[in-house]
């Protein structure tokens, strides 16, 4: 098995529009305040392991209940483009109420933040079209970089102001709009010719 440096480049953007890490900083300065220092390493490795158990079981699991990749990577196309919505608009269809939190590293942090079901869902879609390791790379390089912005959390929740948060969130949604459509019109396309 190869890598591919373009496969690794384009993937590791598509992971870091849909975990969004920028775009949940408000929530995390929140989920730190509320329930006192974030463990950065351990949240991390939770959603490491998550998707890489993903990327490998997440086709037995299709298979088990009788559905091909090109379907979910349609579903999950579906799924990626509200995600865009949600942070062009400013809108969000799910809230997690994190108040009665104690230790947030692994729920909601690790999941559903980091790991949740747009993650896991994209981790399964792009495997119709890319390969394993250029996939765990790139879930290793966005691992890294989710390790360095909750590591440094504190210095960033003094440093960046919320308008520059939602500006960076509402660019990485136009980007993820355009990945979700083109990963719908490509898996439907080899749905149609099963037809």
């Amino acid at each position: 098995m190869y890598i591919h440096p373009k496969d690794i480049l384009s993937l590791s953007i598509t992971l870091f529009t849909v975990i969004d890490i920028l775009g949940t900083l408000p929530a995390l300065i929140d989920i730190q305040e509320k329930t006192g220092k974030i463990s950065a390493i351990r949240a991390t490795l939770v959603s490491l392991v998550l998707m890489i158990l993903i990327l490998w079981l997440g086709e037995s699991i299709l298979k088990f209940f009788g559905v091909n990749k090109a379907s979910f990577a349609v579903a999950g196309s579906i799924i990626i483009f509200i995600i865009a919505m949600e942070m062009i608009l400013g809108r969000s269809f799910f809230k997690q109420d994190h108040r009665h939190m104690k230790s947030a590293s692994v729920v909601p942090i690790a999941f559903p933040l980091i790991a949740g079901a747009g993650t896991l869902t994209t981790i399964i879609s792009l495997k119709s079209q890319y390969n394993d390791l250029d996939i765990i790379i790139s879930i290793v390089i966005n691992s890294l970089f989710v390790f360095l912005v909750l590591y440094a959390l504190p210095y960033i929740q003094k440093r960046v102001g919320e308008n520059f948060i939602m500006i960076l969130r509402k660019i990485f949604g136009v980007i993820l709009l355009a990945i979700s459509v083109k990963m719908f019109t490509t898996n439907l396309s080899i749905l149609m010719k099963f037809k």
